[in-house]
This record gives structure tokens, sequence and C-alpha cells, in this order.
């Protein structure tokens, strides 16, 4: 049996904002394992256990880069460890920089993208020399270029901590900003259901089986509600399945097909999202700083 401690708990309880005890309960039952836990908390309390990506905690700010005739587009996540340097301007136009770099050059990753020229440097130079200015530490974290097949649409929200670019085939510039304000909004994560990954769906599935057990649900009944629960959820995470935010009597796959328009492919992206935030207790960082004083 795996040990217990006071920090796994807390992460539980940060990732799931479900009780102390719950989570140390569920924690024990799933042997310490982390992810387990979660799926167990779900269970027991709903979706109310699963809010780890309102918890993301890197500051920065997601740039994008769209050329003139809006066929080929960049968005770039770009972190820093504070929010008051994520308005920096100089920080502001390297991230920016970074976006049209990657849009002109496409490298293969973020080490191809850092070593491209750029001012009297290259890309990792000038923002080495920012970090030198500063004195925090900023960082490169994901990118992604488009060849669009229609025209690319985007939409920036939240002060830059939420970044929405979309290929649109056919329909108009307006149709394409409303989508764009639509994935924003209601962050799916993929476009249909075959894009979904197979994890994801077999999570839906345990947790959904287990809540129908708990219920005393017959066993023949099961597998029906498992399917039916697995499908809601692929209306409710897929972008043309999902309802559009402007007028929920139709989806975005209606509101598309209504304008003779097609999504060829979105990318979304929140900053800071999956990485886990380090949390300082300020009063105990207080206490400490003065017992050292003292000693």
């Amino acid at each position: 049996m795996a040990a217990i401690t006071a920090a796994m708990v807390s992460e539980l309880r940060a990732k799931t904002d479900a009780p102390m005890m719950e989570c140390k309960k569920a924690l024990t039952e799933a042997d310490g394992d982390m992810a387990k836990a979660e799926e167990i908390l779900r269970v027991k309390l709903g979706n109310k256990a699963s809010k780890a990506a309102s918890r993301v905690a890197a500051e920065g700010v997601v740039s994008t880069f769209i050329s003139a005739d809006g066929k080929t587009a960049a968005i770039v996540e770009f972190n820093s460890e504070t929010d008051f340097v994520a308005k920096n301007d100089e920080f502001l136009k390297l991230a920016a920089d970074t976006a049209r770099l990657v849009a002109e050059k496409a490298p293969a990753d973020v080490a191809a993208l850092s070593a491209l020229p750029l001012g009297e440097g290259t890309v990792d130079s000038v923002r080495a020399a920012l970090v030198g200015k500063i004195g925090e530490n900023m960082s490169i974290r994901r990118f992604q270029r488009i060849a669009a097949k229609g025209k690319v649409a985007q939409y920036i929200h939240g002060g830059a901590r939420i970044g929405v670019l979309v290929d649109l085939v056919g329909g108009s510039d307006e149709l394409a900003k409303d989508i764009a304000m639509h994935i924003a909004a209601s962050k799916p994560k993929a476009l249909h259901a075959s894009e979904v990954s197979a994890e994801l769906i077999e999570s839906e599935r345990r947790v959904a089986a287990e809540k129908a057990k708990e219920a005393g649900k017959p066993a023949e009944m099961i597998a029906k509600i498992v399917e039916g629960t697995v499908q809601k959820y692929l209306k409710e995470v897929t972008l043309l399945g999902q309802p559009f935010v402007k007028d929920d009597k139709q989806t975005i796959d209606q509101l598309c097909k209504s304008n003779k328009a097609e999504v060829a492919s979105f990318t979304l992206y929140i900053v800071g999202e999956g990485i886990e935030k380090k949390v300082t207790d300020f009063a105990a960082e207080v206490a400490a700083q003065a017992a050292a004083a003292a000693r």
C-alpha cells in the first residue's frame, strides 16, 4: 500500500476542489495513483471533481500571426513567471515576432524556432537578453503553424490568455470570427468525434459505468447508460456537435452547413493549460523569514 502524504492530498484537492477527506479516501483506494483517484472522485462527486483545467497556473500570452491573404497563420504560447511581465511591451513584441517567424519559416520544433535569426542575434539570444534585463524567466512553450485550406480567422480573449485560430472553407469573415469566439468560450477538445482521444472516451465509459452501478441500475441497462453518456460527452467536447453560443438552437455543424462552410481545423491555446502552479503560503513565508532573522 502506497503512503498517502499530505502533499498528495493537497495536490488532488487543488485539481478537483473536492473535500480533503474525500481526496485522502480516493488516494487510499487508488493506492496513490493520482489519475485513478481523480476518476474515483468523479464517480462519487460528479463533475465537481473535474476542475484541473480551470486551475492552470503559468503566466504569459498567446500570440498569433496571419498572413495578408489569410492562407498562412501561426499561434504561439509564450510563458513568463508573473502576469506583470506578461504585460511588458518588450515581452509582447518578442511573442509577436516569434509568431511571425513560425508562420514565415515553419520551424520543426521549439529548438529550431529558438535558433532562428531575430534582430542582431537569434530568438533565443533575444529571449535570454530580456530575461537578464527583467530578471524573470520566460520561455516558448508550444506553437502551431497552419497552411489553410480556406482562410484563417483569429480571436484573442482575456488579455491574450486565450487564443484561437480557425481555418474556415467557404462562409464569410464574420462567420469565421463567430466560430473562433465560440471556440474560445466553449473550449472544444476536437473538431469531431473521431478526433477525441481513446483515453478520454474510455475514462468517460469507466466513470459512467461506476455511477450506474452505484445507483443500483440493473446490469442489462448499464451498457445502454454508458453508451448514452459517452455520446452526450462527445457532443459536449467536439466543435461540430456543440450548440452555437450565439444561438443554441443550432449546432456548429448546422451553422456551417446553412452557410455553405466547413471548418477544416482549429487550434485553441489557453495560457498555462495543464501546468501546475506553485502555491505560496504567504503567512508561512513571512513567519519563516522572521524566524530566520531572529536566528
